[in-house]
């Protein structure tokens, strides 16, 4: 079992930039595929990025390409989302998840996640 936690939420500026991290507990985290999901009000929760159990392989949603990039630290047990360029429609509460096992099918599926933390909460103001 995962128990996850996120960090690093807060308001931000268009244009600016935030460094979310999620911090796992037990022996395993490098047996997970890691992802970051989001959920605006209103709205279903949605995919932004996964990496693969050694950090190899990545995938992002289209809207995220380019301004996010996960990484992750299994020494740590952490995985870490950076968002650049951040636009008024980012905000949203950011889940970190974690689906057992190492092989990649590019973690886009949410029904795939058994474990997910309790959400921290990004603004970005116009």
């Amino acid at each position: 079992q995962v128990q996850l936690v996120e960090s690093g939420g807060g308001l931000v500026q268009a244009g600016g930039s935030l460094r979310l991290s999620c911090a796992a507990s037990g022996r395993t985290f490098s047996s997970y595929t890691m992802g970051w999901f989001r959920q605006a009000p209103g709205k279903e929760r949605e995919f932004v990025a996964a990496i693969n159990w050694n950090g190899g392989s990545t995938h992002y949603a289209d809207s995220m390409k380019g301004r996010f990039t996960i990484s992750r630290d299994n020494a740590k047990n952490t995985v870490l989302l950076q968002m650049n360029s951040l636009k008024p429609e980012d905000t949203a509460v950011y889940y970190c998840a974690a689906k057992p096992g190492r092989i990649w099918y590019g973690g886009g599926d949410l029904s795939g996640y058994d474990y997910w933390g309790q959400g921290t909460q990004v603004t970005v103001s116009s």
